[in-house]
């Protein structure tokens, strides 16, 4: 299964998600992760790097944009906010059948958006991360029941 996971820069929330995914290191599964208006080949947010390395996660990432490639090779396309998903539906509408957000996917409940530490201190990363965490875990119950 190929899992996509998609934000604003590629920079701070969703290659916490894929690093945490990756971690897990589930057989079949596979990830990636992209932002909307992310800057080709440019580093993650050091507090990114920071809470990531803290976990002992080994894991370098540089971001990218999302593209029509990997629109295709995903199964499954988890935004961190409604405004992501909707962006993506705006230019790929052939994936709405795939894309949700992440929360709306894992807790059909409540907000369906994941907090955003750009700008923030590492406090605010490190609470984000454990969100994602909680987030990514779950989503992996999810998918293995399916």
């Amino acid at each position: 299964m190929n899992i996509y996971f998609v934000c604003t820069g590629n920079t701070c929330r969703s290659p916490m998600a894929e690093a945490l995914f990756q971690a897990q290191q589930k057989e079949g599964m596979q990830v990636r992760s992209a932002g909307i208006y992310a800057m080709e080949d440019g580093d993650i947010s050091e507090n990114s790097k920071q809470v990531i390395k803290e976990v002992g996660i080994n894991y370098t990432h540089f971001s990218r944009q999302i593209n029509e490639e990997d629109v295709h090779w995903a199964d499954l396309i988890f935004t961190m906010t409604s405004a992501h998903k909707l962006r993506v539906l705006e230019e790929y509408p052939y994936a709405a059948k795939k894309l949700y957000t992440l929360k709306e996917y894992v807790r059909p409940y409540g907000s369906h958006d994941v907090s955003d530490p750009f700008g923030g201190d590492i406090h605010k990363y490190r609470q984000t991360f454990q969100e994602l965490k909680v987030l990514t875990d779950e989503l992996h119950s999810k998918l293995k029941i399916n």
